[in-house]
């Protein structure tokens, strides 16, 4: 006789079972003859196939090296890789800076950046625990945050990032009411984030640092710096990271990828940890993996140590600069007449923010987004997903636009479509 058993996803499971990012891909799926001005990928005419090819055989031609790159690495990386990508943080934060000093049993490769926002949740929230969070911030991040049981509050943003006042008051708040113990870290994208394209100013940097300093009272309240968008820098100043105002280095967490800068396809990151997050962090990545690919961190040490990742980047920096303003331009020429529709201008990144009349929503369910897909052919992300689900005041009339992965002409294109959708909805 055959028993009729049922099983239970356990709760973390059941937790991510309904995050945007899928129902987004499947979206895309379903869509798939639209012009996508939602896909964050990166452009796939940028991917430096021939650099990875010729550096994996450089590699792999010495059979000494290449032996040594086909097995296990370790948990946190190869200690002469993490040499490695030190030096090329410490590039990046320019002359002067710590991080030359910074030890490197510190430092962690990871599986992309992902991986590491994965990891640190893990080993900083209990269920309940509460994050604060941009408004609006990455909302792939708020799945994991979903996926820990943390409560996520979000913090007033403008086009200087993060409002340090917001966050003081917000965490003010949260002591009046006895519940500052449940705060256990604010995240911040720092350069060019995903979805708006904004960085937190330089004047706000070491606000932000000091503000979970000064509210780690009877426990430790840290940052988690995402830097994943630093090297997409197009306009501007060159700033300095979060990380480098935290004056008692034992705060910020940073973290970057090489998957927007060189290739999502080899999945490296790289982190920086404080003293007491190496050993929770590097446990549970044990538990997970026991290292990530070793062969990937061989090739972008190896392109970092000869200065081709710099051509790259400046490549993808020419390259992208055009098609940010390819948007731009579109923008400017298909939606400056309808009425109440503003956006913001990145200095870097892949995407523009896009907000319509609070009378035309944008989410999956709207009647704009049925329009746009089904009729007009273009895809963009809802501008809604990017806040906390169950924050009553998210605004539900943003938009997340990629240039990413269209060309200039089909950028255009995408736009023009897209106006045509807003405009029959706002006038149906």
């Amino acid at each position: 006789m055959t028993k009729n058993l049922n099983y239970t996803p356990a709760s973390m499971a059941q937790r991510a079972s309904e995050q945007a990012i899928g129902f987004l891909i499947q979206q895309g799926i379903e869509n798939a003859d639209c012009l996508s001005l939602a896909a964050g990928f990166v452009d796939p005419l940028t991917l430096p196939v021939e650099l990875v090819r010729t550096t994996a055989a450089d590699i792999l031609g010495n059979a000494a090296n290449g032996q040594a790159a086909l097995q296990y690495g370790t948990t946190q990386g190869a200690e002469h890789l993490r040499a490695v990508f030190r030096d090329y943080l410490t590039e990046l934060e320019g002359p002067g800076s710590r991080m030359s000093q910074v030890p490197l049993s510190r430092l962690m490769l990871t599986t992309g950046s992902q991986q590491l926002l994965a990891l640190a949740s893990q080993a900083i929230f209990n269920e309940g625990d509460i994050c604060l969070v941009a408004a609006p911030t990455y909302f792939v991040y708020l799945g994991v945050l979903d996926g820990v049981g943390a409560e996520v509050i979000p913090v007033k943003t403008d086009g200087d990032g993060m409002c340090p006042d917001a966050l003081n008051k917000e965490l003010q708040r949260l002591s009046d009411v006895g519940q500052l113990h449940r705060v256990k870290l604010v995240y911040v994208v720092s350069y060019h984030d995903n979805p708006a394209g904004i960085s937190v100013s330089h004047e706000r940097r070491p606000m932000l640092a000091e503000c979970v300093q000064k509210w780690s009272t009877d426990h430790k309240i840290f940052l988690l710096e995402d830097a994943a968008y630093r090297e997409l820098h197009y306009d501007g100043p060159i700033l300095p990271s979060i990380w480098s105002f935290d004056n008692e280095d034992d705060h910020v967490i940073l973290s970057q990828t090489f998957s927007k800068s060189f290739s999502p396809g080899v999945r490296v990151g790289v982190g920086v940890l404080p003293q007491e997050l190496i050993k929770p962090i590097s446990d549970l990545k044990g538990n997970e993996d026991f290292g990530s690919t070793h062969l990937s961190q061989n090739i972008v040490a190896e392109v970092l140590k000869s200065g081709k990742h710099h051509q790259h980047v400046n490549m993808l920096q020419k390259s992208y600069r055009i098609k940010r303003d390819a948007m731009l331009a579109a923008a400017d020429e298909f939606f400056s007449d309808i009425n109440g529709v503003t956006w913001l201008k990145p200095n870097g990144g892949l995407y523009v923010w896009m907000t319509l009349p609070d009378s035309i929503p944008t989410g999956f369910d709207s009647p704009l987004f049925k329009q746009a897909t089904e009729v007009d052919k273009v895809m963009y992300v809802p501008g809604e997903l990017c806040y906390p689900s169950g924050w009553m005041q998210r605004p539900r009339s943003q938009m997340r636009l990629s240039f990413g992965v269209l060309d200039a002409a089909g950028i255009r294109e995408g736009m023009r479509r897209l106006a045509t959708a807003v405009r029959t909805v706002s006038t149906g």
